[in-house]
């Protein structure tokens, strides 16, 4: 295991010019809208869609079926028009593409229809050609997939570009939409059940609800609101899915960027998926290096986008802030792992920045300092 996490990168001056997303309940101001009403948008599905299989919570956009292209396509170019643009791409304006599944799902229809029509689909390359000849994009365009901390990847290179002059601006684009590989892949595993998610609730067996999620963020080098200020990078490298028993991962992580944390007004974006060991190392260790900042989760309704969560979730924490209250931890409502869970919202006044945490298989971690001010 590393000794040390990754040096915290400090970018006081890499500004979230423009932010977006979509999620199974809409927009980032109606998902944050269904969150305050306390809606779960996961419902019992098919693992394997039309094709039937046990029934898990997915949080879905429209049927999970098998088609050309796939039903994520036209959902993303709908999504994506503004960005249409040949300047991007380009020296000084690069794109980051990042997802955990990409195309992969396209698996499924080659191995069951037998079709190799679904191949070019089936890979992240074959989705950014796709993408490149549909946007008019250059070559100045990098893919990053690391599980669950994908899109904290994408912005982490993403800011350091501009911090370090590499780049004017830059696109840091993020999808994933649930298929039936992911979502039996999940299932093997025991942790997508027929038990809907709770994050950090306290109880025998945990579960997730994975979910359809896309979202994009434009930043520049400008010294205004909202900035990413501090970001910070550890890979454990325990165990090809599981954490540190010790929590020495999620500890080490909170540790560098603890510094990063000038203000003292800050809540927090946790990962919580609903998953017992890791959701417990999580809020048992916020709630100790970071006592009395509010703890939430919002995967127990939209489900978890998976490699686009932090990217999806990052836009639904300025859009609240806009609306001026933050969603608490939908669908948990029993004992918490920490008294630091918060479960009912609370006033966006009352904060001036955010501490986005994301965790991945094999103990990745990802961190982020949001200010507002």
């Amino acid at each position: 295991m590393p000794s040390q996490p990754l040096p915290v990168c400090f970018n006081h001056s890499v500004h979230i010019r423009e932010i977006a997303c979509q999620t199974c309940h809409g927009s980032a101001s109606e998902s944050v809208s269904a969150l305050l009403r306390n809606e779960v948008g996961l419902r019992f599905t098919p693992i394997y869609g039309e094709d039937g299989g046990d029934s898990v919570p997915l949080a879905l956009r429209s049927p999970m079926q098998k088609s050309l292209p796939p039903r994520w396509w036209s959902d993303l170019l709908s999504f994506i028009q503004p960005l249409v643009s040949a300047d991007w791409g380009t020296v000084r304006r690069p794109v980051f593409l990042t997802s955990s599944n990409f195309g992969i799902d396209a698996l499924y229809g080659i191995s069951s229809e037998r079709d190799v029509s679904y191949a070019p689909w089936a890979t992240p390359h074959g989705c950014l050609a796709f993408l490149k000849k549909e946007l008019g994009w250059g070559d100045n365009v990098t893919i990053l997939s690391h599980a669950c901390v994908s899109a904290q990847l994408g912005l982490y290179q993403a800011a350091q570009s501009i911090h370090q002059d590499f780049a004017d601006e830059a696109l840091v684009l993020s999808f994933d939409y649930v298929g039936p590989f992911v979502a039996a892949g999940f299932h093997s595993l025991k942790i997508l059940n027929g038990q809907m998610p709770a994050p950090y609730q306290a109880q025998e067996f945990g579960s997730i609800g994975i979910g359809d999620g896309m979202a994009y963020a434009i930043l520049d080098k400008q010294d205004k609101a909202p900035r990413i200020t501090a970001q910070a990078l550890y890979n454990e490298m325990y165990h090809f899915t599981s954490n540190a028993p010790d929590a020495s991962g999620f500890t080490k992580t909170i540790l560098s960027i603890q510094q990063a944390l000038e203000s003292d007004n800050y809540w927090i974006k946790g990962h919580g998926t609903g998953t017992l060991e890791a959701g417990r190392f999580e809020a048992e260790t916020t709630n100790k290096l970071l006592p009395r900042h509010p703890l939430v989760s919002w995967k127990g309704s939209i489900g978890h986008t998976l490699g686009s969560c932090a990217l999806v979730e990052l836009a639904l924490a300025l859009a609240a802030h806009e609306q001026g209250e933050i969603p608490g931890t939908v669908a948990t409502t029993g004992e918490c792992l920490a008294p630091n869970v918060q479960k009912d919202s609370f006033a966006a006044k009352d904060f001036d920045s955010t501490l986005f945490l994301s965790n991945a298989f094999g103990g990745a971690h990802g961190a982020m300092v949001v200010s507002y001010v």
